[in-house]
């Protein structure tokens, strides 16, 4: 590999085509597409080096989520099994009989990849997850999200010692339930731009943390038919605003593409371009308080033809070396 190009691990839990959702926005043909454009990109080949992830412990999903939430997404699996019939979490959210093992998978998988680049074995990694999990809380599942993978990577980072960890999701929806669990945290930066008002119905400019956590959430909603050159002066803006105020240890990105132009679940306007360019921005962040390390989770981005190319795109530009001048 050469010097100008970045050792990114990429990451596909094993066994997420066993969360069987039928006829539903969030299916497996998501990552299948989206693993297949990445192998079949002969740059990100050369650039990239791929893991299968591993299973979550009950202990490891236990430092986020509730023993009644893990037990009622069990419970539901096995009712699922027993009838051979999806049961429904909520309005948006169904689980089948293999979906307690993907969510499992899912989390160890983005648990790895905190691993690959904690120790050092990758400088930033690429999560190809599902379900998805930042509309989950510590004690519900919602919004096709069974555990928040996000929640537990940033977990994953302080065991690790990396106490100072930035959460920025740009998924189309706001990540209600990731701010929720550290709402009053100041270890984890939570930073979201969204289209508001959309689903879940959270994350006005007023919601800004609680207690010791005040200051340490920063929603930038933006209205439906928001242009990419406003999104883009937006995030700009917050994001040299977090940088002044916190230098963290450990950058997640949860990686939602349906602030895409093309996606039938937003109403932004983000092009690959758009999402190539926030990324530089997040890894020139990283390169310049923690050594480049960053993991990127997949969370949303439905439109089935664009999101494989819209991923590749990220991907590649997370491998480009972002080193800032000395």
């Amino acid at each position: 590999m050469s010097d100008s190009v970045a050792d990114v691990c990429l990451v596909v839990p094993e066994h997420q085509a066993q969360h069987d959702t039928g006829t539903h926005p969030e299916t497996a043909a998501r990552v299948h597409g989206v693993v297949c454009a990445l192998r079949h990109d002969a740059q990100l080949r050369a650039a990239c080096r791929w893991e299968r992830g591993r299973s979550a412990t009950l202990d490891e999903v236990s430092r986020v989520h509730t023993p009644g939430h893990i037990a009622l997404v069990a419970e539901s699996v096995a009712k699922a099994r027993e009838t051979g019939r999806r049961v429904a979490l909520d309005p948006d959210t169904v689980v089948s009989a293999g979906s307690y093992t993907a969510a499992l998978s899912a989390v160890g998988a983005t648990l790895a990849a905190v691993e690959a680049v904690g120790r050092g074995d990758a400088r930033r990694a690429f999560v190809a997850v599902r379900p998805p999990g930042h509309h989950a809380t510590a004690g519900r599942a919602m919004g096709f999200c069974l555990f928040n993978n996000v929640a537990l990577a940033a977990r994953q980072a302080q065991h690790l010692g990396f106490q100072r960890v930035l959460i920025v999701d740009w998924d189309v929806h706001h990540g209600n339930g990731t701010q929720e669990i550290f709402y009053a945290d100041p270890s984890v930066f939570f930073f979201s731009v969204h289209q508001f008002p959309h689903y879940p119905g959270t994350g006005s400019r007023w919601e800004c943390g609680t207690g010791d956590g005040t200051g340490y959430t920063l929603n930038v909603p933006l209205p439906a038919g928001t242009s990419a050159a406003e999104y883009r002066a937006a995030f700009e803006a917050a994001l040299a605003t977090i940088t002044r105020q916190f230098r963290p240890d450990f950058v997640l990105i949860s990686a939602g593409f349906d602030a895409h132009i093309s996606d039938p679940l937003g109403d932004l306007n983000l092009t690959d371009a758009d999402f190539v360019h926030l990324t530089r921005l997040i890894v020139d962040v990283a390169e310049t308080c923690c050594g480049g390390r960053v993991v990127s989770v997949l969370e949303g981005g439905y439109n089935l033809t664009t999101l494989p190319q819209t991923v590749c795109a990220h991907v590649a530009a997370l491998t480009a070396d972002r080193s800032p001048p000395p």
